[in-house]
């Protein structure tokens, strides 16, 4: 990383610790309290409105001139929230809950639940199939694609979503293969989980089965 490059981290992390401190400000207050130009102030700005990290959350009227400035704020990403923790504790209250020999069968309604798109038509190719379960793991943050394989196709998965909660809650990966199993219309079973690939990062395999 070279200077510039920290420097501008520095700056945008100053910017972030700001905003949590104060809760919002408008770009004068920041450029006068970390004694930034402001146009560099403007720069860092837009820069953390691209990466999600702030968020205009009004506008405020200067008496003198009538001119209105944007008042910026964390955004919820940055602020970050209990989600995972709440989900986690619900899951395992339902999950426990129920016998063994019924969580099968939730897991499969919860897919079906979770799934943004219908499943697909079994006489549609295998292909075409393999293509729209894609694109619907990536609306749900998958970060998938397939594969050619001389056994069969498989799916990769370059992201698990659950990745907070995923190793108290083990029985997700079934979710993951009933929603798999339900999109693309035919069985898969699981090859690895969270596994290194070649280049180092953890993915979980599927495989169609003949």
């Amino acid at each position: 990383m070279t200077n510039v490059t920290l420097q501008k981290t520095n700056s945008r992390q100053k910017i972030l610790n700001y905003l949590r401190k104060q809760t919002s400000a408008t770009s004068v207050e920041l450029g006068k309290a970390l004694r930034v130009t402001p146009a560099n102030i403007r720069h860092h700005l837009s820069r953390l409105l691209a990466d999600g990290l702030v968020e205009v959350g009004g506008l405020r009227m200067d008496g003198a001139r009538g001119r209105p400035y944007k008042i910026y704020c964390l955004s919820r990403l940055a602020l970050g929230d209990n989600l995972s923790a709440l989900s986690s504790i619900l899951l395992g209250e339902f999950i426990d809950s129920l016998p063994e020999a019924e969580r099968p069968a939730f897991l499969r309604r919860l897919a079906e639940r979770i799934s943004p798109n219908p499943p697909a038509d079994r006489s549609t190719h295998i292909t075409r199939r393999l293509a729209a379960t894609v694109e619907t793991l990536n609306q749900m943050h998958y970060q998938s694609h397939w594969e050619a394989h001389a056994a069969g196709p498989r799916l990769i998965l370059g992201q698990c979503p659950y990745a907070a909660i995923i190793a108290d809650h083990p029985a997700l990966c079934l979710m993951d293969k009933s929603l798999m199993e339900r999109q693309l219309s035919h069985p898969v079973i699981q090859l690895a989980k969270l596994e290194r690939n070649e280049r180092g990062l953890p993915i979980c395999l599927f495989a169609l089965l003949s």
